[in-house]
């Protein structure tokens, strides 16, 4: 018995079995879950036209671009927001939100406009006079902040204009004049300007923003931008966190039931080599785990499934290469020789069957939506990490063991006693 590749054997199984136990758990706690397993709610926006803003490609980019910054500003993690259609943008957010803010943040259009002069109806409300258009939320930059002001301590809402010689020059030519500030068509405060400001940064206050909450909602607006188009919510669908954590623990327990049966399965068919490949399969989970991390892949439930028939695809390689090593055997072969062929052999099978799956895989992520594409991305992924384990690892275990001797008989490796007697 060569004590060297046995102590090498013993010690990467050792490995994959320790590093799996310790720091497995931690692994999957690190990676988002989807709403269908976190529970949150899934928004469909329609990106409706105007009469002069028709929809154009660099329009759309722009209304997406302004959707995340939205969504980002509300402090989630790992949103998903996409283009379907053409013309519908879906958000997906996993956690626990206050859904009718989230709605209204998301897709109101927060379009700043300062003007010169406005009139007051008769029913109260305030009119702008088009022609003293002065700025708009386009010329901000994006880091508008909500405080107090130390002198007076109202609320008040810190903005910084990109061109500050502009400014400069309003707040000159209307030094002790009203400046009238709309936000989405209604007036938002008409301050006196008391000095003029060189620097380009000033502050808002007055009128509606009477709080420091209405003053940290409009700066949060201010910093996403104004949306390019209307937004109409076209379908709004909330799933529960109860519901969420159903469906997660659902499909654990019969991922595990899988994994279990697969197990012994290996075991009892292969015994010694069952046992390598269940070792590889350990690793294979324990890499998927990481890589998922590491990327900050969100698994959703058809992922999560994804990543249970990845399991059985990557035991399918063994079982491929162990069938070839017993065919090798039977036609008279040495146990090396015929681990040495039988896996040569098998590789060729193992590689088509992969490549064609995997190419299944990016045809759904690249013509599918939502769902689609999270399962798409997990099978993908497990086929590749599979690869390394089911091919590579496995392998090299199996040759480390078998040229240990520390068994030499073939029945170790699945071959029935009669089968090697002939």
């Amino acid at each position: 018995m060569k004590w060297g590749r046995f102590t090498a054997f013993l010690l990467i199984a050792l490995v994959v079995v320790g590093l799996t136990a310790t720091t497995g758990m931690r692994l999957w706690r690190s990676i988002p879950l989807g709403l269908d397993l976190r529970g949150g709610f899934d928004l469909l926006y329609q990106i409706e036209p105007t009469a002069d803003n028709p929809l154009t490609k660099t329009g759309i980019d722009a209304a997406v671009q302004a959707v995340e910054m939205r969504v980002n500003a509300l402090g989630v993690s790992s949103p998903i927001i996409e283009l379907e259609n053409g013309n519908q943008i879906r958000v997906e957010v996993a956690g626990t939100f206050n859904q009718a803010e989230a709605e209204k943040q998301i897709g109101q259009t927060a379009d700043l406009r300062i003007y010169g002069s406005a009139t007051q109806k008769q029913d109260g409300t305030w009119v702008p006079d088009p022609k003293t258009l002065l700025l708009t939320g386009k010329d901000l930059k994006s880091d508008a902040s909500a405080g107090t002001d130390p002198q007076t301590g109202q609320p008040v809402v810190t903005v910084t204009f990109k061109d500050a010689a502009k400014w400069q020059q309003i707040t000159k030519q209307y030094l002790g004049k009203q400046l009238y500030v709309f936000l989405n068509g209604q007036l938002l405060t008409d301050p006196v300007i008391q000095n003029i400001i060189s620097d380009g940064r000033t502050e808002i206050y007055g009128g509606n923003l009477t709080t420091l909450d209405a003053c940290a909602t409009l700066a949060k607006e201010l910093n996403a931008g104004a949306l390019p188009y209307p937004l109409k919510l076209v379908s709004s669908m909330n799933v529960g966190p109860t519901l969420g954590y159903a469906s997660l623990k659902a499909t654990l327990w019969a991922g595990l039931a899988a994994i279990v049966l697969i197990f012994l399965f290996m075991l009892v068919l292969y015994r010694m080599a069952g046992l390598i490949a269940d070792i590889a399969l350990v690793a294979y989970m324990y890499l998927l785990l990481l890589t998922f991390a590491g990327l900050h892949v969100v698994l959703t439930l058809p992922g999560l499934a994804a990543l249970v028939l990845g399991v059985g695809m990557a035991v399918d390689a063994n079982i491929i290469t162990y069938e070839r090593i017993k065919d090798e055997v039977r036609n008279g072969r040495s146990l090396q020789s015929a681990i040495q062929v039988g896996n040569r052999r098998a590789l060729r099978t193992i590689l088509d069957s992969n490549v064609t799956t995997f190419i299944a895989g990016a045809v759904m992520y690249w013509f599918g939506q939502g769902d689609i594409r999270g399962f798409a991305v997990a099978l993908m992924l497990s086929i590749v990490v599979s690869m390394l384990t089911a091919v590579w690892l496995s392998r090299w275990m199996l040759f480390l063991f078998a040229r240990s001797g520390a068994v030499r008989s073939p029945w170790w490796y699945g071959v029935r006693k009669e089968a090697t007697a002939e």
